[in-house]
C-alpha cells in the first residue's frame, strides 16, 4: 500500500469517525453541510477527466494491440484470446456478483447512501438501446456522458488510424497519446487531494449511517475479492481443458507467479515468475517471450471481472433495476475498456476502466470514491486472477506448438 493509498483510507476513516460522532445533531447537520461542496468539487474535478481519458486510452490502446502483435501468428492468436476470455470473465462476474447479492444483499444501513445519488444518463427503450451504440454526434455523446456510444467511436477511430498511411498514423498516434498524459497529469493533481475529497464525501455517509458503514464496505469488499477469485478459478477449469494440460501440473505451476502477485499487487513485477511457470507449462521461451509481455500489458481478466461486478453493485445498493440487456452490455464495455486503461497508476485505472461501465449500465458514480479508499483489498484479488489468467492465456495460444514438440520429443514419434 503506498502513501496515496493509505492517506486516501485514513480519508475514509477520519471521515466516517467524524460523522458517526457528530450524527444527526445540530453541529453534526452543519459540519456535513459544510463538507458536502467540497466533496462535490473533488468529484466533479474527478468526473470531468474520464471521457476525454477513456476515449484517448481506447483510440491508443487500438493502435498499440497492432504494433505489439507486430502482425505474427502467435500475437494475433494472443489478441483473439485475449477478447474471448476477458468476454468469459465479464460475463463470469455478471453471474457470480449478482446470485451473491440475492443471496447476501448490501446490508440494509447502507440505504443512507442512496440519499442524493444524481442520476445517470437512461438506457431508455431495448430500440433506443440498440440503435444509441452507433453515435449521430459523437462530440453530444461524450457531452452527456453516454460511454456506450463513445466507446464504438472510440474503437472505430483507433481501427481506422491503423489503416491509413503510417506517416499520418504516428501523427495521430502522439496526439492522443500527449491527451492521455495530459490528462494523467491532471488526474494526479486531483488525486493528491483525494484524502481531502474522500473525507469531506465520508462525514454526510458517517452521519447518517454511523458504524453501519464499516459493515457496508466491508460487504463490498467481500463481493468483488469474490468476483476476482471466480475468474482466478475458472482459470483452473479453462487452462488445462483448452491448453490440455493436468489441472494438477497447471496449479503447481500457477502458485508460484500467484504468491508473487500476492505479496506485490502487481502483474509486471510477477512477469519473471511468470514466464518461468509458463516453461513449466511447456510453453517455449519464444512463445512466452511474445504472449506474456503483451498479456500483462492489455489483458487484466479479474480487473474486467471486477470492474463489472463493482457496477453490479453499485446499482443494487442504489435500488436500479438491471435488464439482462443492460448486463451483457455492461459485460462488453467492461471488457473493452479494460484493454485500454492499462498501466495506470492503481487510483487512476479506478476511475477510468469504472466510471464508463456504469455509465454505460445507467449507474450513478458518485459513490465511487468511498469505495476506491477500500480497493487496495480487493485489489489483491485482482492481481492474483489476472495472472493465473495470464498463464492460462499462454498455454491456450501455445498448445499446438507445444503438441508437436511433445510428439518430436517421444521416442519413435
Amino acid at each position: 500500500m503506498n502513501l496515496r493509498s493509505i492517506l486516501i483510507l485514513a480519508g475514509l476513516i477520519l471521515g466516517l469517525s467524524v460523522g458517526a460522532l457528530l450524527g444527526t445533531s445540530a453541529m453534526g447537520v452543519a459540519v456535513a453541510e459544510a463538507a458536502q461542496p467540497i466533496g462535490t468539487l473533488w468529484l466533479n474535478a474527478l468526473t470531468m477527466t474520464v471521457v476525454p481519458l477513456v476515449f484517448s486510452l481506447l483510440v491508443t490502446g487500438v493502435v498499440a494491440a497492432g504494433q505489439e502483435a507486430d502482425g505474427s501468428r502467435i500475437g494475433v492468436r494472443a489478441l483473439v484470446w485475449f477478447a474471448i476470455l476477458l468476454l468469459a470473465a465479464c460475463l463470469l462476474s455478471v453471474v457470480v456478483t449478482t446470485t451473491l447479492l440475492d443471496l447476501w444483499p448490501v446490508p440494509a444501513s447502507a440505504a443512507a447512501l442512496r440519499t442524493g445519488a444524481e442520476a445517470a444518463p437512461a438506457i431508455g427503450s431495448t430500440s433506443d438501446w440498440l440503435v444509441g451504440f452507433i453515435p449521430t454526434n459523437p462530440i453530444k455523446a461524450a457531452s452527456d456522458t453516454a460511454m456506450t456510444p463513445l466507446v464504438v467511436f472510440a474503437l472505430l477511430f483507433g481501427f481506422a488510424i491503423t489503416r491509413i498511411e503510417p506517416e499520418f498514423q504516428r501523427h495521430l498516434d502522439m496526439v492522443f497519446k500527449a491527451i492521455v498524459q495530459a490528462m494523467l497529469v491532471i488526474v494526479q493533481w486531483i488525486l493528491w487531494l483525494a484524502p481531502i475529497g474522500v473525507c469531506a464525501l465520508a462525514i454526510g455517509v458517517g452521519a447518517k449511517m454511523g458504524a453501519g458503514a464499516v459493515g457496508a464496505l466491508g460487504h463490498y469488499v467481500v463481493i468483488i475479492a469474490v468476483a476476482c477469485i471466480a475468474t482466478a478459478l475458472a482459470c483452473y477449469v479453462a487452462g488445462p481443458l483448452l491448453g490440455r494440460v493436468s489441472p494438477l501440473t497447471f496449479a503447481r505451476a500457477a502458485l508460484p507467479a500467484q504468491v508473487v502477485a500476492l505479496s506485490t499487487q502487481s502483474s509486471l513485477a510477477s512477469l519473471p515468475a511468470m514466464i518461468d511457470a509458463a516453461n513449466t507449462l511447456g510453453v517455449r521461451k519464444e512463445e512466452a517471450g511474445v504472449v506474456l509481455p503483451l498479456a500483462v500489458s492489455i489483458f487484466r481478466a479479474a480487473s474486467a471481472a471486477a470492474n463489472v461486478g463493482v457496477a453490479i453493485y453499485l446499482a443494487h445498493l442504489l435500488d436500479i433495476p438491471l435488464s439482462l440487456g443492460v448486463l451483457l452490455l455492461g459485460a462488453c464495455v467492461a471488457a473493452v475498456v479494460s484493454l485500454a486503461a492499462v498501466g495506470l497508476p492503481a487510483q487512476v485505472s479506478f476511475f477510468a476502466s469504472i466510471g464508463p461501465v456504469c455509465l454505460a449500465m445507467g449507474v450513478p458514480i458518485g459513490i465511487l470514491p468511498l469505495l476506491l479508499a477500500v480497493e487496495t483489498f480487493p485489489d489483491i484479488f485482482r492481481t492474483v486472477g489476472n495472472v493465473t489468467a495470464d498463464l492460462t492465456v499462454a498455454r491456450i495460444v501455445a498448445r499446438r506448438d507445444v503438441r508437436e514438440r511433445v510428439k518430436r520429443s517421444t521416442p519413435g514419434g
